[in-house]
């Protein structure tokens, strides 16, 4: 594990274990975009928090029993970047992300897109739309719903972003869900959505095995927005709401997921560092480890000692 203090835009885990692009079978891709969000800013910082964070991560994931960096980590150079460009429009980030989710694809790369703001993942979604020829279902992490038409004026809010999904035809699966507007209850209730709600999760120890099995198609998107988490361990977000899984529940889950079905691509979303604090930068980076780990795993991708 490095030790030493980590650049700007550092590659995920550290230089000393960084791939070339050629030989990388996973792709992170930082996008510090944020223009709508609404509470507490600053997910514009999240994805080069995590980068910083990740140069303290251990190597040998314990639960996993083995070591996942030999599978090969590239990490891209920040896309659609609000820190040096504040006007960038939601059309020109939705086409960078696409276009360049879409190029790392063709070359075989396993993306993890790093946000910035959730609307960002509209952008992954239409890539994968575009790219794949297999149906698949978003599964999503998060404190909200996200189902909004539209909001303070614009249909590419961050609280809109399922709502764009649907639009594309693709089914959902939301998990971990606790505030939702009485347009979205109405929606998720005319719609029949498969939401799985913090409550109900808090209360049925079997809720892993059903919400397993209520995914329809075989191959999935899966969006991470970090406010799914519970704000006791992931305080830096911008929207934190009370309740949410927990470290455990969540990576059982997750291992579930990439054991059962195809994970073309996730993101992680809405890292908004807190002041003298490092737990959310750091507990956000050893997630993107384990999304990492679960993914060698369910494609028997070779591990070098």
């Amino acid at each position: 594990m490095l030790t030493q203090k980590p650049t700007a835009h550092s590659p995920f885990l550290g230089d000393e274990v960084a791939a070339d692009y050629e030989t990388a079978r996973v792709v992170i891709l930082p996008i510090p975009y944020e223009a709508t969000t609404t509470y507490r800013k600053g997910c514009q910082d999240g994805p080069a928090s995590i980068l910083d964070a990740s140069q303290q991560v251990e190597y040998y994931d314990e639960e996993l029993e083995q070591e996942y960096w030999p599978v090969g980590i590239y990490t891209h150079t920040p896309i659609a970047d609000t820190r040096s460009q504040p006007m960038l429009t939601a059309a020109v980030m939705l086409q960078d992300t696409c276009k360049t989710v879409r190029s790392l694809w063709d070359d075989g790369k396993f993306v993890i897109g790093l946000g910035g703001e959730h609307s960002i993942t509209e952008g992954l979604v239409r890539a994968y739309q575009e790219s794949s020829s297999t149906p698949f279902t978003v599964v999503q992490i998060d404190a909200h719903a996200d189902l909004r038409q539209e909001y303070e004026g614009s249909i590419h809010n961050h609280a809109c972003v399922m709502r764009r999904v649907l639009d594309m035809g693709l089914p959902t699966v939301q998990i971990g869900i606790r505030s939702i507007c009485r347009e979205e209850a109405d929606l998720i209730r005319d719609k029949n959505l498969c939401v799985f709600r913090a409550r109900e999760i808090a209360r049925q120890p079997d809720w892993i095995d059903r919400a397993i099995a209520s995914i329809p198609t075989q191959s999935v998107f899966l969006t991470i927005d970090l406010d799914g988490i519970d704000p006791t361990q992931m305080p830096g977000v911008g929207t934190p709401e009370p309740g949410g899984l927990d470290w455990y529940g969540l990576t059982e889950f997750l291992r579930r997921l990439f054991e059962e079905y195809d994970v073309l691509g996730c993101d992680v979303m809405e890292l908004a560092p807190v002041v003298d604090s490092v737990v959310s930068e750091f507990t956000a980076a050893k997630l993107v480890y384990k999304l990492i780990g679960y993914q060698a795993i369910a494609q028997q991708w070779e591990v070098p000692n």
